[in-house]
């Protein structure tokens, strides 16, 4: 695996404690190369994004949030029957755990990962959270590509190359919850099942009424 380490992009400075450091590891570890760039591609969106916002947020956990954003999509953490979203959260409370952090940086990280793929919730948490949604939207649609200066945009794609990332992405995803594509209903991923799989049929809310149990 072929990537870089700075120790800082675009005028941010990737976190270096135990905890950041030992994160990263896991990541190279179980992730890919291409997920890699991604995750930390979205540590200097989301920090950009608060010096813009000027939001205040804690470096260390936005970090931990990135990194283990999508880890759910491996083989290694990936649960038969969890939304990815929640396997990489898990993961990350348990890591988070096992440093001793208190309870309330536990639920921010997990909050973070756990909702980074339902828009219309993350935007209104905690920083961190709204800053892990805005950032993976703009790295994988675009969302807020303007905010960006074109040299912040070079930088930061030099350290963290894209590598085909609109070709690659969807059936990276996809790999990662085919064996469950029910876990995706209620967030952006079902688009992503209906994409790959050949008249997929999506859980639908108003079946769902329809079909209770209840008389009327």
């Amino acid at each position: 695996m072929s990537i870089n380490k700075p120790k800082a992009v675009a005028g941010i400075k990737i976190p270096d404690s135990a905890i950041a450091g030992q994160a990263t590891e896991l990541l190279l570890e179980h992730g890919t190369e291409f997920l890699y760039n991604h995750s930390l591609r979205t540590f200097v969106f989301a920090s950009l994004g608060a010096v813009n916002k000027k939001v205040q947020y804690d470096p260390e956990l936005l970090y931990v949030s990135s990194v283990f954003h999508d880890l759910g999509l491996t083989p290694h953490y990936s649960s038969p029957d969890k939304g990815f979203e929640i396997d990489g959260a898990n993961a990350a409370r348990d890591f988070l755990q096992s440093h001793g952090l208190p309870h309330q940086a536990l639920q921010l990280v997990w909050d973070a990962i756990a909702l980074h793929t339902i828009p219309g919730v993350a935007p209104y948490k905690e920083a961190e959270v709204a800053l892990l949604n805005y950032a993976v939207a703009l790295d994988v649609v675009g969302r807020g590509y303007q905010d960006l200066s074109a040299q912040h945009r070079e930088d930061i794609v030099k350290q963290f190359p894209r590598t085909g990332f609109k070709q690659q992405i969807i059936p990276t995803f996809f790999e990662g919850f085919k064996h469950k594509p029910g876990t995706t209903y209620g967030t952006i991923n079902a688009d992503i099942c209906a994409f790959m799989i050949p008249d997929y049929q999506r859980g639908n809310f108003c079946d769902a009424i329809l079909a209770s149990p209840w008389s009327e």
